[in-house]
C-alpha cells in the first residue's frame, strides 16, 4: 500500500513538474499555440509514462513477493525460481520500457 502511494506521488509530482514547466514557457511567449501545444505534448508524455509505470511496477512487486514466499516454502529450489523471476520480471519491465518510448515519442516527435 505504501509502495503504491508513493507511485501515485511520484506520478502526480512528474506530471505537475511538466505542465508547470510548459506552462511558464507558455507565459514567455506570449501564450502562442505554439507554447501551448508544446505544454500539452509534455503533459501528454508525464500522464502516459505515469499510467504507463503502474502496471509494470505493481506487477513486479507482486512477482518478487510470490519468489520469496516460494523460497521461504522451497529454499532448495532456489536456482529454478531465482531464474524464472528475473525472465518474469524481464517481460514486465519490457512494458514499462514501452511506455517510455510512447512518451518520448509524444513529447519529442509529435
Amino acid at each position: 500500500m505504501k509502495i503504491a502511494r508513493l507511485l501515485i506521488a511520484g506520478t502526480i509530482g512528474s506530471a505537475l513538474f511538466l505542465m508547470l514547466t510548459g506552462v511558464a514557457g507558455a507565459q514567455e511567449a506570449a501564450a502562442d499555440n505554439v507554447s501551448t501545444e508544446s505544454a500539452a505534448k509534455f503533459a501528454a508524455a508525464a500522464f502516459a509514462m505515469g499510467i504507463g509505470s503502474i502496471g509494470p511496477a505493481l506487477g513486479i512487486g507482486w512477482i518478487g513477493g510470490k519468489a520469496m514466499e516460494s523460497l521461504g516454502r522451497n529454499p532448495e529450489a532456489a536456482g529454478a525460481i531465482q531464474t524464472n523471476m528475473i525472465l518474469t520480471v524481464a517481460f514486465a519491465e519490457a512494458i514499462g520500457i514501452y511506455a517510455l518510448v510512447v512518451a518520448i515519442l509524444i513529447g519529442f516527435v509529435f
